[in-house]
């Protein structure tokens, strides 16, 4: 509900620094606002030539993205939060083919970015772990893909956190958990932003 909110009235609290703009792609009205998955998230981002490197990287019902957003080459992919328990994912319900290919995944991706520790990430903060494996796809693919995390504040109705420090300790502990260094490659392209939405 906020993200949609924003989108349409307040879309300057969604850009990460140094964006002075994103043409969003999902969720709007005028597509009920959809969110998108699987070859279709790509195609809504005009990546459709990545559909099938995708379905051999990952299996059907993938990631389903809270909105996507484009800045001339630059793709945008956005998971929203309203409050910690959200963050929380419990672990993959892949059947064990799909786990198979899914804990595949996650090891070239855990190999390149240098994981730290030896944590199976479809067992652990799986939804976060996913984000970031679509991030390390795209990148890997040529595309100059972005991570947003849209972490809003004062949601007093879901008890969410008052303060963006709240946010930041979860992230960090996350990172921590998926043996994440501070300067592993994708860093520098995952965004975190923290809209109030008493100003939306």
């Amino acid at each position: 509900m906020w993200l949609q909110r924003a989108i349409e009235t307040r879309s300057d609290l969604l850009l990460p620094p140094r964006v002075s703009e994103i043409e969003w792609r999902s969720p709007l009205r005028s597509d009920e606002f959809a969110e998108y998955r699987d070859a279709a998230f790509l195609k809504r981002l005009e990546l459709d030539h990545l559909a099938d490197a995708l379905e051999t990287f990952w299996p059907r019902r993938g990631p389903q993205w809270d909105a996507l957003g484009k800045a001339g080459d630059k793709v945008f992919l956005v998971e929203a939060k309203a409050h910690v328990g959200e963050f929380l994912s419990p672990p993959s319900k892949a059947s064990d083919a799909s786990l198979r290919k899914i804990d595949a995944a996650f090891e070239r991706v855990r190999t390149d970015i240098g994981a730290w520790n030896s944590t199976r990430w479809s067992e652990v903060l799986f939804q976060y772990a996913n984000r970031i494996a679509h991030l390390w796809f795209l990148r890997e693919n040529g595309v100059d893909a972005r991570l947003v995390f849209v972490s809003f504040i004062n949601d007093r109705e879901m008890d969410g956190p008052a303060s963006e420090a709240v946010w930041a300790a979860a992230f960090d502990v996350a990172d921590h958990a998926l043996g994440l260094s501070p300067g592993h490659k994708l860093k520098p392209f995952i965004h975190h932003v923290h809209p109030d939405v008493r100003l939306i």
